[in-house]
This record gives structure tokens, sequence and C-alpha cells, in this order.
């Protein structure tokens, strides 16, 4: 074949000095003997082109094995040199692929030439540095694949011929045949080294395979995979094609060596080990029927790519590499004998560092479930997993040491990955990487081994530790170690033997979450770390309880322990919670799983939009089997959502006014999905209401989006339809004060019934017209009519937070509309004036405090804020509607603007707003009782202390007192003196 690309030898870029001259002119004299004996034309090449020369000089100099593949048919070695590597590895598997005969031996020679064929062609390549690291072990994968496609194809041709298999394609016996092959490991991602097994898994589908006796298809399968075995794998004359590796099937030691597809699925879905799961990451149907391999690999993806974060598997995989680190002796980093592949820096670390993110969060991110190292390398940085240098780093180390490795087994075509002991056996290896000496590649090679081991120590480099740096840690036995005690003393635990008892108590399986050998083991591991990142708390006493609690009522610990002992950061961040957030805490022991999205990069830079929201809360009704899963999910989704937005807050990565919105896009993300989901289902029994309409208001905390963790719904439902109709569509017609009626409840329920999952928000549809005597689903007739008529004062202060937050865009906009023309109607400003100081004097009364810390109820708290607020906005709202806002320090600021309100009297209380809205987000999410100075936790005051911006507690509480009687003050000038005397109803 005449190449259309320049030939091996005229691209040809690196050529290996040999370490030992004399020895290389004997090997090649001993291939020119055999090429003379047959037609000299390697001789008339290196007469005609000096640079072959020189590059086989190199090659034959440092390899037996590429001496003996050129002496074995120097023709073979001309081809080589003079075609396009690409080209000729392109015409081996194309021969392959036309093998004819029915004659074994015949076939295994055939395979086995093939293979000497390759293996020369891509050494030359690689070695001359034709081809980079990707190519050389793409095209040997490629060779793998096709020769053992061959095999298959002869062999299932044969049991044709014996009448054993009936074929669905003659031409292509593999096309429908149910036999699967799987290759695992470097042969899946196309990454075989030069000198590879090649690991396969063999399945069998019994729906697809047509045998004449299907009750033998196990023995049927047994008898031809062995045979695919001897063909490509025993050695003849001609050497071998591929030894083959059959042990990562499951259960090796139990089951055949061809499986049921039924039973391997059983098996994966049952008793699957976490490194199995690492293994499919780079599985790929490589011969046989390559389309049920495909499908079997679809339906086994929820097993290996996992929805959650699974730290408990990470651990498990990493432990592997912690045994093959005990087992082979690779304890430190060396040049001589050093294993390239296994060995501290090497080649694993790298592929680990690659594949247990991918089992991080593949689950989450599909663009993190492909094959290649040094592709999914590039992805990590995409998705934000990987530093750019990192990668660059290690991109570079794995080029460098895969060529390495390359080199080893291209001396002597030994499937090892050890450098020679010698220096002058690693000099030979080093001369074949482009190196003058021993001495330069060792330097370089050292210099990759410590970059892959710097980073692959900081992300994984765990193993179990009984101490920590400031001494002892033994929690073994029925007594105290007095070591420990001490240690722990010294760390800042005023009572270490409390400690040490609740350790030994989790040791023994006092709680579900510690009973399990594995639970205990990653607790042991994360023990010494945990004691110091809680002793780094101020009161780590009181923090250490806390986390006892946590996991006291975890139904299960493997997965938190595991994700701590991975992720210190998060571990310290935990310890804060438990310290100053209990509620938080028991968020956790509730769902465990909440951390998750706490690994994500970009977790503390970026909040989730509202569209963001809306599409993960979709995305989880979408999988809804029912009804009532909807309702569970909603829950679940709305709870953790609350538990990531506290966490913001107590990182300082969210503001506490960016709080109150993040809250308030979650309430209205879930009030909007779960109203259409109830309308739906409302439908299915009762049909709708012929051109009827409905809209969700949201009021107060939720209508002024100034929502905390602990916020309840104000919400009321209005309507509007022909009120002598009835429902249609459904079993059930009932009428449309009924329809809407029922509708509001199912929206209550929905929102606020508990279900296996806990409870959602509480809801409270009391500000509708008339009350609880009112009905609970208004029209907007009635609606306007009783704003217009009846409603009081304080209802109209109310209305002023009051905006649609769920139903369809032109009837939203008449509800907005209604609600406007309700607040600008003209008003009698003494009668104002007085209904708003009596309803501060009646709240004052009956719910009135005078600790400081009650921000809301006290005086001059926040009630005082929006009650002057709500009062400009009603005073001066019909001359000035752009007034108005849901938010109270968005209208104090456009009564400013307006000239309606004194300048510094506006921007004391919107300092005040946000004093109070501040300190209430923070007690709202750590603690249900009212606050207790003297029993908060450090963690807690530290928070509050912040906001604030006071060095302690009595400074922020003299701050309060002052804030408050400013604020007062304010209120009495704008709308009057709060009167201590009883008030008529």
């Amino acid at each position: 074949m005449t190449p259309t690309e320049p030939s091996l030898i005229d691209r040809a870029r690196v050529f290996i000095q040999p370490l030992d001259a004399k020895r290389a002119d004997e090997a090649l004299a001993r291939v020119l003997e055999r090429d003379a004996a047959a037609n000299g034309a390697l001789a008339a090449l290196l007469q005609e082109r000096p640079k072959a020369r020189d590059l086989l000089l190199g090659v034959l100099g440092a390899s037996t094995y590429l001496t003996d593949l050129a002496m074995r048919d120097a023709a073979r070695l001309v081809r080589a040199l003079e075609s396009d590597p690409a080209q000729r590895v392109e015409a081996l598997i194309e021969e392959t692929q036309n093998i004819e005969t029915q004659d074994e031996a015949e076939l295994m020679r055939a395979l086995r030439l093939t293979k000497q064929d390759a293996a020369l062609v891509i050494a030359l390549a690689d070695l001359a540095k034709v081809w980079d690291m990707p190519e050389a072990t793409r095209a040997l994968t490629r060779i793998a694949d096709a020769t053992l496609s061959a095999a298959i194809r002869f062999t299932l041709r044969a049991a044709a011929l014996a009448g054993k298999i009936e074929l669905a394609d003659q031409r292509d016996p593999e096309r429908g045949s149910g036999w699967i092959f799987l290759g695992m490991g470097k042969g899946g991602a196309f990454e075989l080294n030069y000198s590879s097994d090649i690991d396969l898994i063999v399945f069998f589908d019994r729906s697809r395979a047509r045998l004449a006796d299907p009750s033998e298809d196990v023995d049927f399968f047994v008898r031809l995979t062995k045979r695919i075995v001897r063909i490509i794998s025993e050695r003849t004359a001609d050497g071998y094609v591929f030894r083959t590796d059959l042990r990562l099937r499951p259960d090796p030691g139990a089951t055949p060596i061809a499986i049921p597809l039924e039973a391997a699925l059983s098996y994966y879905e049952s008793m699957g080990q976490n490194w199995e799961r690492a293994a499919y990451i780079k599985a790929r149907p490589v011969a046989g029927d390559i389309f049920a391999g495909e499908q079997f690999l679809q339906e086994l993806a929820p097993f290996v790519w996992r929805k959650y974060f699974d730290f408990a598997a990470i651990a498990d995989v990493h432990s592997i590499k912690r045994q093959i680190h005990a087992h082979k002796g690779h304890g430190a980093i060396a040049v001589a004998g050093h294993n390239i592949k296994l060995g501290r820096g090497g080649i694993r670390e790298i592929e680990f560092f690659v594949q247990t993110q991918q089992l991080i969060t593949g689950g989450r991110d599909r663009r993190l479930r492909g094959r290649s190292t040094l592709a999914m390398l590039d992805q990590l940085v995409e998705s934000g997993w990987v530093a750019r240098e990192a990668r660059d780093d290690l991109r570079e180390a794995y080029l460098f040491l895969r060529d390495v490795e390359h080199r080893i087994q291209m001396v002597a075509d030994e499937q090892k990955h050890t450098l020679p002991e010698t220096e002058d056996g690693v000099a030979i290896i080093g001369r074949m990487m482009g190196f003058a000496g021993y001495a330069d590649f060792a330097a370089a090679l050292l210099k990759q081994l410590d970059v892959v081991q710097s980073h692959y120590a900081k992300l994984f480099e765990s193993a179990p530790q009984l101490t920590s740096s400031a001494g002892n840690l033994v929690f073994t036995g029925d007594d105290d170690d007095p070591g420990t005690i001490e240690t722990l003393a010294n760390m800042g635990f005023a009572n270490p033997k409390t400690v040490t008892a609740t350790i030994r108590g989790w040791h023994f399986g006092r709680y579900a979450a510690t009973r399990s050998t594995v639970a205990r083991e990653r607790l042991t591991e994360l023990t010494p770390i945990l004691l110091e990142a809680i002793a780094a708390t101020e009161n780590a006493d009181a923090a250490f309880l806390a986390f006892d609690r946590l996991i006291s009522k975890l139904p299960a610990g493997v997965q938190l322990f595991s994700l701590l002992v991975s992720q210190p950061r998060l571990l310290k961040l935990l310890a804060a919670i438990t310290g100053a957030a209990p509620k938080l805490a028991e968020t956790i022991s509730r769902r465990p799983r909440v951390l998750d999205a706490l690994m994500e990069p970009a977790f503390f830079e970026t909040a989730p939009t509202q569209s963001e929201l809306e599409e993960r809360l979709a995305a989880q009704f979408a999988e809804a089997r029912s009804y009532e899963d909807a309702l569970d999910r909603a829950r679940i989704f709305g709870q953790e959502q609350k538990f990531l937005i506290g966490v913001r807050i107590l990182t300082g990565s969210a503001s506490v006014t960016e709080a109150g919105f993040a809250y308030t896009r979650l309430a209205e993300t879930l009030i909007a999905q779960l109203f259409a989901r109830v309308c739906e289902e409302f439908a299915k029994t009762h049909g709708t209401i012929d051109g009827g309409a409905c809209a969700v208001v949201a009021m107060g905390k939720l209508g002024g989006c100034e929502m905390t963790a602990a916020s309840d719904l104000d919400l009321m439902l209005l309507y509007d339809a022909d009120p002598l109709a009835e429902s249609q569509g459904g079993g059930r017609p009932i009428s449309t004060q009924q329809y809407y009626g029922r509708l509001t409840q199912r929206l209550i329920s929905a929102l606020s019934a508990p279900t296996a999952e806990g409870l959602l928000y509480e809801v409270d549809f009391r500000l509708r017209p008339s009350g609880n005597s009112g009905p609970l689903a208004v029209s907007l007739a009635a609606f306007s009519d009783y704003q217009a008529h009846e409603a009081w004062t304080w209802e109209h202060m109310a209305l002023t937070r009051a905006r649609v937050v769920a139903g369809p865009e032109p009837f939203t906009q008449r509800v907005e509309a209604a609600i406007q023309v309700a607040l600008t109607r003209p008003r009698d400003a003494q009668k104002l004036k007085d209904d708003v100081l009596s309803m501060r004097r009646r709240i004052e009364k009956e719910k009135g405090s005078t600790s400081p810390w009650e921000v809301k109820q006290v005086p001059g708290g926040l009630i005082d804020i929006e009650f002057i607020a709500q009062y400009l906005m009603l005073l001066h709202g019909p001359q000035h509607p752009e007034l108005f806002s849901t938010n109270a320090t968005v209208a104090l600021q456009r009564v400013k603007d307006a000239g309606l309100l004194d300048a510094g009297a506006a921007d004391a209380l919107a300092e005040a707003s946000k004093l109070y809205q501040g300190l209430t987000q923070l007690l709202r999410l750590a603690i249900d009782d009212a606050f207790r100075p003297a029993d908060a936790p450090r963690g807690l005051t530290e928070l509050l202390l912040r906001v604030g911006d006071a060095p302690d507690l009595s400074n922020l509480e003299a701050l309060l007192a002052d804030t408050q009687k400013k604020t007062r003050e304010i209120f009495t000038s704008v709308v009057g003196e709060v009167a201590e005397r009883p008030v008529s109803a």
C-alpha cells in the first residue's frame, strides 16, 4: 500500500542514544543478517535513509523484544518504517476483519502475526515520538478489540456450523448474538499499555441468544469463552495475542466465566461492591454483541453513578490503594526499583485522583461519566472540581509516567511496571525517554512523582491516625487512658472524662449510626480530626455534646463519617453548626445528605436563582411516582434548601438581606409548583370551572420578602368564576364556591400537612377577608367589595404586603390592580392615625416585651418600623401610589425620596431594620425558644456580634436598647404616642 501520509521514518523526532553502542551494533547486525537471507530490503532502506539506521540502533540496542520482532521478519520492519503508522494500523485491523478460515490454528497464527506487526509499528511510532502516548494506547486498544472480535466471529461461526446456535447475521456473527464482552480498565478507556493484559467480563443475554438447547446456555457460553481465551492467550511458536484476565466478574471464585445478564444485574443491585463501581467507570463493550453490551451498561448506570455524593465509597476504594502500598511496600518515592504504576506518585494515584471525583459527582454531572483519564481531568476543570494548575501538573505527569511504563515493557514484552534495580538498567529507560542518562532521567522522574503525590495527598491520603498533634487519643477498653485524658484537657475540653465515656459508647454501638463495623471503622478515622475541629470552637464541651446529639439521631453513620474523614473543611463547618445552630444540626441528623451540596465547588460563591430553584424542583416532581410522592419530594427539597440557606448565613456567604430573599424565593417556588400540582390532582376528581381563574396571594413576611428559617406562610386565595356554575370534566361536579374552597383546603394540606418526610411550612389564612369567619377562598369581586366597605384599617395595613405568588398572568394582573385600588382609596388622616395607634397599643398590651432581644415586639422594634412604613403609605398613597412596596425598608426609602419623611429618621429606621432583621434571621435559624444571653452557645454569640458589629454581648445589648429608643421616638413623632392605657375593642 502506498502511504498517503509521510512515513514513520520521515516523521521521527526522537532518536535514542544507545547506552551500549556495541550491543546496539550487534543487534542491528543480527537483523540485517536475516534481511540478507531474505531480499535485502532493509539494508537498501538503511543505505538510502541514514535516519533509519540511527533510529534502529537506539531501539534495538534498548529492546530485546523489538530486536526479536525485527529478526522474525525484516520485511515487516521495512513496512513499518516506510508506512504512516496510523495507516499501517488501519491496514492490520482491516486484515483482521477479513480473516476467512475454519482452521483454528490458522486463525491463531494470523492473529499473532497481526499482534507482532502492530507491536513493532506502535513501538517505533512511540519511541520516535511520531505518536504521543494517547495515540499509541488507542492503537494498542483497537488492535486488541479487532483481534478479540475476530476470535469471537470465528467461534460463533463454528458453533453455528455445529448446530448449537442460530446467528442473526451470518456476515456479522457478533451482532444480535447476545454474547457480551466488556473491556474493563485501560482496555475500556482506549488506554492499554504496551504489554497490557486485557481485562474482560463476559455476559450473555438469554433473550437474544438463539441456542438449539437453551437449557444448556451457561455451559455453552462458558465453553465458547474458554475457547476465546485459548485463541487469544495461549502461547505458541508465534507467541500470544493478548493475555486475558476474567477476574473482574461478579464474585469470580463462585461464578462461571460467562454469566447470564439477569444474574449479573441482580448481583450488582444487591451485592455490588464499591470497587466494582469504580471499575465500571471505564467499562466498554469491546466485542461480541455491542448493542446488548451498551444496553447493559445503561441499566447498570444507577449502580455506578449514584445520585448523591458517596464518600463511603471513596473511602472504600481508597482503602484498596492503601492496601496496595502496605502489601507491595511502596511506602516512599524512589527511582531504582520504583513501581511506576502502583508506587507513590505513580499512575494509579492519578487514575484514583480522577476516578474518585468522578464517583463523587458523576451521578449529578453526566459530563463526568467519561472513560478517558485525560479527558475527565479536563472536564473536572470545566466543572469546577480541579484547578487548572493541578490539571496541567497531572496531565504532564500522566503522559510522562505512561511513557516510562511503555518503555519498561518494550524492553522484553513483560507486563511489569517496576524500574530496573540498577542505575544502568534505569539509564536505558532514560535513554528511551530521550534523556542523556541516569541523573537527568532520575531528576525528571522524581519531580513528576513528587507532583503527583502532592496533589493526591491533598485529596485522599488520609490513613487512619489514633493520635493528634496534641498527643495520645485512645478510646478502647473500659477504662480511661491517662494519656488521652491529658491530651483532651490540653486541647481545651473541660470535662475530658465525659468525652472519653461518650466516644466509648459510640464504639460499643449504642447508637444506630455506630452499630455497623464499617461505621465504627470510619468513626475511628474521624475521631482525632473531629476532636481537633471541635476543640477549635469557643466551647469545646458544648460543641462535642451537640455532635453527640447529632449522631444519636442518625439512622446510619457510614456516609456522614466517611464524608467528614475525606473533607476536613466540611468537618470544621459542621463543628461550627453544632456549636452555633442546634436547629441546623437537627436537619443534618434527619437528612445527612444535605451535606452533599456543601461539596459543590461553587456553593459558597453563588446561591441558586429563582429559575434554578424552579428547574430543580420541577426535576424532582418529574420523577415523582404519585401525588403523595410529589408532596414528599417537596418536603425533602424544602428542608434541604432551607438548610443550605442557613449554612450560607452562618458562614457569611449570604447577608441577612439576601437570606430573607432566599427563603422567600424558596417558598414562592414551592407554592407555585405545589399549587399547579394541587390543581392538576384536584381536576382529576372534580374537573374544572369553565372560565374560572384563581391566584395565591402572599402576605406577611412572605409578601415582604423577609422570611426566616422559622417563618410560616400568610396566604389567601382569590378566584373569579360564575358563582352559579358547576365544575366539569371530573367524576364529581361541585359548585363554584365549594370548588375553590376545597381547592384551598388541598393547597393548605399540600403545604402544611406532615408526611413521612416531615413538615414543609405552617400556613395561616387568617388575613383573608373576614378572617376565620369568612370562606377559605374569596372571589375577587367579594374581596374588592370587602376592602371598599368593610375592611378595618389594620387589614389595609396588612394588605400593603400582599402580592400574588401563583396564578395565571392575566388574573394575577387583575388581583394586583384590585389590591392597588384598595390601598389607594382616600382616607381620613386622623382616623388612620388613631387606628394605627390603637392597633399598636393592643399588640403591645397582648404581646409586648421589655427584653431588647425580642426585636419584633419590644417598643421601638420591628413592628414600630413596619407600622411607620404602612401608615405613611396609606396616608400618602392616594396622591403617591408609587410609594407602595411590600417591603418596609424599600417603602421607607421611597417615602424619604418623595420628601415625606425626614432623611435622618428614614436612615435611622433603615439601619434599625437591618440590625433587627439580621438578629432575627440568626435567632430563628439557631434556636426555637427565647434568646437568653447567658445560655447562648458561643458560636451563636459570635454570629450575633458579627451582625451588630459589637465586641461583646453587653455592647450589643446597649446598641439594641439605644436603637429601640430612637425608633420609638421616630414612631412617636410620625404617628403619635403609644399610651399605656386600655384599648376598647
